[in-house]
């Protein structure tokens, strides 16, 4: 099951579940959309991997 962290691991910014500015790479780090786009250049700094939009979990 995919762990869902709950702020972004660059600000810190609150990502619940419902967010639709949480992004992911293939290990899960996960950092808001904003950080993704202008800080991090599409490119996972712990990995090297890409971001995809995180899937919302309904429970």
């Amino acid at each position: 099951m995919l762990t869902l962290k709950s702020n972004c691991e660059n600000c810190l910014k609150p990502l619940p579940h419902d967010s639709d500015e949480a992004m992911i790479c293939s290990y899960e780090c996960t950092f808001c959309a904003d950080c993704v786009e202008n800080i991090l250049n599409q490119k996972c700094p712990n990995c090297g991997g890409n971001f995809e939009k995180r899937p919302k979990r309904i429970d």
